[in-house]
């Protein structure tokens, strides 16, 4: 299922930058440029090249993603670091606007 929704995509972008994301997650401030590919969001929301190319078409290739055995546990692991970031909101960890990619990630996966 993975192959009809091109989630390799996720797997290339994730490869050379995942122990920075767990790192700045665990630090509690996003401070790199990969919220697209970790969090990504519902297609039609962001307008950018990068947000386009890492978008989820549809409430099916989200639920795809989340049964990915790679990027479903990293999609878990992700926002599990989120949420043990104490003292802070996801405004303060993620900056504007990406805490609001992130909102939106959330209720997209929320929903699959």
């Amino acid at each position: 299922m993975s192959a009809a929704y091109n989630l390799h995509r996720f797997l290339t972008a994730q490869a050379p930058t995942y122990n920075t994301v767990l790192a700045e997650l665990r630090a509690g401030r996003k401070s790199s440029h990969w919220i697209w590919f970790i969090f990504p969001q519902i297609a039609g929301l962001g307008h950018s090249a990068m947000a386009q190319q890492f978008a989820i078409g549809s409430l099916d290739e989200a639920k795809a993603y989340l049964q990915h055995p790679v990027l479903g546990p990293r999609l878990r692991e992700c926002a599990q670091l989120v949420l043990d970031v104490e003292g802070r909101s996801a405004e303060e960890i993620f900056g504007y606007p990406d805490y609001l990619k992130f909102r939106s990630c959330m209720t997209l996966f929320m929903s699959a």
